[in-house]
């Protein structure tokens, strides 16, 4: 009997452990049923391949640090500046040339327990202006400035050479921005003595030309009618080549007064245009050309009236050359802020001053020649050089002067430095409407005695 419920007690432990082993599967099954079928192959293999990618990371940022260092050794032996700065314009890093370039405060430079502003360890408020420009635009800029080194000792001051220089700025991740900095020295004392020979060279031409030309004058009447021509033509060229060192003089001129020297007084600006135009206006009826004059009837500014006509006289004239047969001259005259395509003028607008565009409807310039147009003997496009000879005349026509009808090339050249010495700046480019050439100035409004 005791055997019997022995067995039967055995029996019924072997029924609820089954039972509770069957309802361990049934919550198992559950739980595996909530849970993806390919979730624990997919975390299993996402740790595998992160484990395998391990050793290939590390070499990555070892190669990465290889290449910065690198990169720093290039930039640390480049023969021009270069320093970097972070979004709140404090140095980052520097080569020894750009720390050679601006002086830079080696005492506030070796406190490496924190970051300095630029402006701390580089007096140089034209770069900071760089630094912000290209900040703001996203875009790579680029300045030239004059450099005045002071010691940052303010106990000691002490004021430094100053040399030209130019900083090209280019943005960077993070509102970091990495400037490189060049020293313009030799190519300023190039220019200066380029210049400075041209000079003498225009001195050395101008009296025997103005005796050429007197010698061919004076044989003008004795010669025989058949040789007229050539000696027509000798006196052409040569009151040609007298401009041309004209022009040269006048640059030279220019360049060593700068504003120094300009008699300026009030002038009425649209009556020194019409005035201009007067005297073209024989070269423009041969063409039907036109004048499309906009602006204030009246418009009084202090300016060098001499010169400033020869502004306007180059402007208009190239206008008139460079234009096709029954066209208009546009000129535009204002206060307010140029049109959208010509370029960013908004903080000289804030300054007070004019501008005034010239425009034509002519083949305009090639858009790889537009940085070149105000360099010295710009002629990289035939269509916009000098003209021939005059055209035949026909009874009641008239001739334009050899002055009139040729130019020496240094036209631009000699606008750019007379708007540049009214402190003012002028620049070409097409016009996005008319298609032909837009050369457009402004200049500053100072007050009139």
């Amino acid at each position: 009997m005791a055997v019997f419920w022995y067995l039967i007690g055995l029996l019924t432990g072997g029924i609820l452990l089954a039972w509770q082993w069957q309802q361990q599967r049934r919550r198992q099954r559950r739980v595996l049923s909530m849970l993806q079928a390919d979730s624990w192959p997919t975390a299993l293999g996402s740790l595998a391949r992160l484990v395998a990618a391990h050793p290939a990371q590390q070499q990555q940022i070892y190669d990465l640090g290889t290449s910065r260092d690198a990169l720093e050794r290039i930039l640390q032996a480049a023969p021009i500046g270069y320093l970097q700065v972070d979004e709140e314009n404090q140095l980052v890093w520097c080569n020894d040339e750009a720390n050679r370039l601006l002086r830079m405060n080696q005492a506030l430079i070796g406190l490496v327990e924190r970051r300095r502003l630029l402006l701390e360890v580089a007096r140089s408020y034209e770069l900071d202006a760089l630094i912000d420009e290209t900040r703001q635009q996203q875009q790579p800029c680029q300045r030239e400035w004059l450099l005045h080194q002071i010691s940052p000792d303010p106990l000691h001051p002490k004021e430094g050479p100053t040399y030209p220089l130019r900083g090209c700025a280019i943005p960077l991740s993070g509102g970091e921005v990495g400037v490189f900095l060049e020293n313009r020295q030799e190519a300023a004392l190039l220019v200066q003595q380029r210049d400075r020979w041209t000079s003498d060279v225009a001195h050395e031409l101008k009296t025997p030309l103005t005796s050429i030309r007197l010698v061919a004058e004076t044989l003008q009447p004795r010669v025989e009618a058949s040789l007229q021509i050539w000696l027509d033509r000798l006196i052409n060229e040569t009151i040609r080549l007298s401009n041309l060192v004209e022009d040269l003089l006048n640059l030279s001129r220019l360049q060593g007064n700068q504003s120094q020297g300009l008699n300026r007084k009030p002038v009425d600006l649209p009556q020194l245009i019409q005035s201009t135009w007067h005297s073209l206006e024989p070269l423009a009826q041969i063409k039907q050309l036109t004048l499309d004059y906009q602006g204030p009837a009246q418009y009084l500014v202090s300016l060098d009236e001499t010169l400033f006509y020869r502004v306007l006289l180059n402007l208009i004239d190239n206008a008139i050359k460079h234009s096709p047969a029954n066209a208009a001259i546009y000129i535009r005259l204002s206060d307010a802020e140029p049109e959208e395509d010509g370029g960013d003028r908004a903080a000289q607008a804030e300054g007070g001053g004019f501008y005034l565009d010239v425009m034509d409807v002519g083949a305009g310039f090639n858009p790889k020649d537009l940085p070149h147009v105000f360099d010295r003997f710009y002629r990289a496009d035939l269509s916009r050089s000098r003209s021939g000879p005059p055209p035949p005349s026909t009874p009641g026509q008239v001739v334009l002067p050899v002055e009139m009808s040729q130019g020496t090339g240094l036209g631009l050249a000699i606008v750019s430095q007379i708007v540049e010495a009214h402190g003012g700046n002028i620049q070409a480019a097409n016009h996005p409407d008319l298609g032909g050439a837009w050369l457009q100035l402004w200049l500053p409004k100072p007050a009139m005695s």
